[in-house]
């Protein structure tokens, strides 16, 4: 949140109404990604935790790495949908003209990263499962620099306004992921190779606290 924050404020430093508008539709539209990736995140908090007290921790590391293959695969198709979509959304929403091309083009950048985002939440997740809660925080907090960091740059320096927003927001998703990713491994081997009988097993229970955190 902090994140798509800094966004809307560099975004509103250019002085164009346009680009804060586009930016305001774009974040209702990338909402709705990012209540499925925290209700996943949710999921994944509650199964590794009930692995680690009552199964062990190679029952909680199938969890977790059950719950990541859930989110890559809802990450990657969310967009799809999403994106084949864009323009009636939008117009729902009430966008329209050039506010409507910016928000596109924004979203057409942002939203394939979806999946990125809910694994680094998933790992997060992990993270605050095993009880280390210095280090979910980490991730989140490298994130914001990354994105507090390349945001003046890529819409000031190179120009590239909301377009340049989107991007230094893709990096930050990158630095979070990769973060929260090595220290739940590092740390915790909090993820095994996921398999597909690990997988069915767990598919139902995850959705099933997954859709109402995200509702």
């Amino acid at each position: 949140f902090a994140v798509d924050l800094v966004d809307v404020l560099f975004t509103s430093m250019l002085g164009q109404s346009e680009l804060a508008a586009a930016a305001g539709y774009a974040g209702v539209v990338m909402f709705f990604a990012s209540a499925l990736n925290i209700g996943l995140s949710i999921a994944t908090g509650a199964l590794v935790a009930r692995g680690l007290g009552r199964d062990g921790a190679q029952i909680a590391a199938e969890h977790a790495a059950s719950t990541a293959v859930i989110a890559l695969g809802f990450g990657a198709l969310l967009p799809l949908v999403t994106l084949s979509l864009l323009d009636p959304i939008l117009g729902f929403l009430g966008a329209g003209g050039r506010e409507a091309d910016l928000a596109a083009g924004y979203l057409w950048i942002i939203l394939p990263s979806t999946a990125l985002s809910g694994l680094s939440m998933v790992a997060v997740a992990a993270l605050r499962a095993h009880g280390d809660a210095r280090g979910a925080m980490a991730p989140s907090l490298i994130g914001a620099a990354v994105n507090g960091v390349a945001d003046p740059i890529l819409i000031f320096t190179l120009g590239l306004g909301l377009d340049g927003a989107a991007m230094a927001t893709v990096l930050a998703r990158f630095a979070t992921a990769a973060m929260a990713l090595w220290l739940a491994q590092h740390r915790h081997r909090a993820f095994c190779w996921p398999h597909p009988d690990c997988l069915r097993r767990d598919f139902g229970d995850a959705l099933g606290i997954a859709f109402p955190a995200m509702m």
